[in-house]
């Protein structure tokens, strides 16, 4: 799974973000809230932390302006404005959470997992023709057979299950996938996409990347 930090205060967010590592989650960090807008409307993300006292936008902005364009990611709002209407303030924006600073890493880490299990199924496992992508293990399963897959060829297959077959440029899945600020080119996309076609054959998959001319890539289920 996939979290996104929005916070200013850079040791704090190294912090948040190797303890969230160590648990397993992939984790990306930017400092500013217009970044931050930025990146929750790539829809990639599980949920996302985000400060309220944040330079360009603050966390209130942040939530009112992605809730108000249909983004319905888990907000868990961090501030050490702690007074009820602060917290009133801060739900009434879109957070789903908000957790008062200084805070225990472990009632961090309940808040975390307790939004994700709230979103139900939906982030279990997404499938598509007779293929299942497990979200939390990152494994890939067709029938009885499983194969994990890597951080990069996770977060692409994730991107192309979710688009429902539609298409998606390469331009979009690089910055989804690598960020705004990568040195990443749309070769590596084509490497990925390579990755995957092998891993979809060798456990028997019916799902195929197909991919149109200018247009980007699609999922395609044979006999479909």
């Amino acid at each position: 799974m996939r979290i996104l930090i929005v916070e200013d205060d850079t040791m704090l967010s190294q912090t948040i973000q190797a303890v969230l590592e160590k648990e397993g989650f992939s984790v990306d960090a930017v400092t500013d809230g217009a970044s931050g807008v930025d990146y929750i409307l790539l829809n990639v993300y599980d949920l996302v932390i985000l400060d309220v006292m944040l330079p360009v936008q603050d966390g209130y902005q942040v939530a009112r302006t992605v809730r108000a364009k249909g983004c319905g990611t888990p907000i868990l709002m961090l501030t050490a404005r702690s007074a009820v209407d602060d917290r009133i303030d801060g739900l009434n924006a879109g957070a789903d959470y908000y957790l008062p600073k200084p805070f225990d890493v472990r009632e961090l880490l309940a808040c975390v997992h307790a939004l994700l299990r709230r979103q139900g199924g939906q982030v279990d496992t997404l499938v598509y023709g007779n293929t299942a992508l497990e979200l939390a293990s990152s494994t890939l399963i067709c029938g009885d057979r499983r194969m994990r897959l890597s951080a990069k060829e996770f977060d692409v297959l994730r991107l192309l299950l979710q688009s429902g077959g539609n298409n998606l440029s390469k331009e979009h899945i690089l910055t989804c996938v690598w960020g705004y600020d990568s040195e990443a080119v749309e070769n590596h996309v084509e490497v990925y996409v390579g990755f995957l076609r092998k891993k979809l054959r060798s456990i028997g998959s019916n799902v195929r990347i197909e991919a149109i001319r200018r247009l980007g890539y699609h999922l395609e289920v044979d006999g479909a």
